[in-house]
């Protein structure tokens, strides 16, 4: 894997900065490392990953330094030994390669993207063509297809979308990946439907809850920046479609996926920088790329209670940071915590902490 850099080159901060509430792991996301680290306490090192258990070089290699193998395919995996597969799913042929080789898996999978696995075999099995809008070549991606290789039709847009043929008009079903652009999706989802009017589809979203809250939240912070900067990997779609939501909102944006990304011209000019993070960059990575951004010297916090003078976007508006919450999980101010009551994200709730069971591939 190549080196990552950790110097951030020298540039005036700016005089406000504003964070993204929420950002950072999601709870498939952190439920994903932790089985690994789990695995890695239970059985001890090497656990095996086949490939990488979320689209983010940091938590890699750290878990490397812990003990985790990551390969590329299963027959790089000795025969009999412990493998995870990663949060974005498989298809069912690695099962049976698993199965073959006596290899004792554990399942990271993203729950949401489980869902739309069994929503694949289902439409299959009523003899439905399915249109998945997605990115060729993403992992979730191709562990969907791969759920009903016959019936599945891929489309990355709404030109592909206006494109597809399928046997028969009047049964076609959608799904999509979990980690796209929610207003995007829409516009293709669109298409399909003025193309096939009886279009069958998931009884909710596709679209996790994270990465729609993410997205908001980064519209929310756009109406009160200049410049967004994303931290998340080069490979994290849905890092890449913060960068695009922001965009969209017509507000300068760029995703860093190491220190040295940071280009010191962005903040010419610019007077409030807004800082969020894709769902599979941790917390703390977060405030290593964020440090650099806070003035050298800046007045003491007005304090109002327990809540500091931070100021966040969120998905309801403008709000304050209370001390502690700068995770996913962690306690809120009201417009915060209003949200999660209301429908909590994945992103805002605390994760099930157990490992799944290890077996034969299933």
């Amino acid at each position: 894997m190549e080196a990552m850099t950790h110097v951030i080159p020298d540039f005036e901060a700016p005089p406000r900065v504003l964070l993204a509430a929420p950002r950072g792991y999601c709870a498939g996301v952190d439920r994903a490392v932790e089985i690994v680290e789990v695995a890695l306490r239970t059985y001890g090192p090497p656990v095996y990953v086949r490939r990488q258990i979320v689209h983010n070089l940091h938590v890699v290699r750290r878990l490397e330094r812990e003990g985790a193998v990551f390969v590329g395919e299963l027959d790089e995996v000795p025969k009999g030994a412990t493998v995870v597969f990663s949060a974005h799913g498989v298809a069912p042929e690695v099962h049976a390669q698993a199965r073959a080789r006596d290899l004792k898996v554990i399942d990271a999978t993203c729950p949401l993207v489980t869902k739309v696995h069994q929503e694949a075999r289902k439409f299959a099995a009523k003899g439905y063509d399915i249109v998945l809008v997605g990115h060729e070549g993403h992992e979730e991606v191709v562990g969907t297809m791969g759920q009903a290789p016959r019936a599945v039709h891929l489309v990355g847009d709404a030109d592909q979308a206006a494109r597809v043929e399928v046997p028969d008009p009047e049964r076609v079903a959608y799904l999509t990946q979990t980690t796209l652009s929610v207003d995007e999706t829409a516009g293709v989802v669109d298409t399909l439907r003025q193309r096939f009017p009886v279009l069958a589809g998931p009884r909710s979203d596709d679209i996790c809850y994270a990465t729609q809250n993410r997205q908001t939240a980064v519209k929310a912070l756009a109406a009160e920046c200049e410049l967004i900067l994303v931290i998340g990997a080069e490979n994290s779609s849905n890092s890449k479609r913060l960068v695009e939501v922001a965009r969209d909102q017509g507000c300068a944006s760029h995703l860093i996926s190491e220190a040295a990304a940071v280009d010191p011209a962005w903040f010419d000019g610019v007077g409030t920088v807004g800082i969020t993070s894709g769902a599979s960059a941790p917390e703390w990575l977060g405030r290593a790329r964020g440090r650099p951004l806070r003035p050298a010297r800046r007045p003491a916090p007005r304090r109002r209670g327990r809540t500091l003078g931070v100021l966040v976007a969120t998905p309801t508006g403008p709000a304050r940071l209370a001390p502690g919450s700068h995770g996913p999980h962690a306690a809120a101010t009201p417009a915060v915590a209003w949200r999660r009551r209301g429908r909590p994200s994945l992103g805002a709730t605390r994760p099930d902490r157990t490992l799944p069971a290890v077996g034969a591939a299933g």
